[in-house]
């Protein structure tokens, strides 16, 4: 019976993903981050990378 419950529930969670996969499809090279033009390091609010432009 718990067998079947689990198996249920991960059956569940799979198709929820196939959805969110279709509704939000992953966009190439859109990441969202912003990243230095010297060290290719994330940059992570306003101020200026750690590397100092000396990459």
């Amino acid at each position: 019976m718990i067998f079947k419950i689990i198996s249920l529930f991960l059956i569940f969670m799979a198709v929820l993903a196939l959805f969110g996969r279709l509704r939000f499809p992953k966009l190439p090279g859109k990441t969202g981050l912003k990243r230095c033009p010297d060290c290719n390091r994330p940059l992570i609010g306003k101020g200026p990378c750690n590397c100092g432009g000396k990459a």
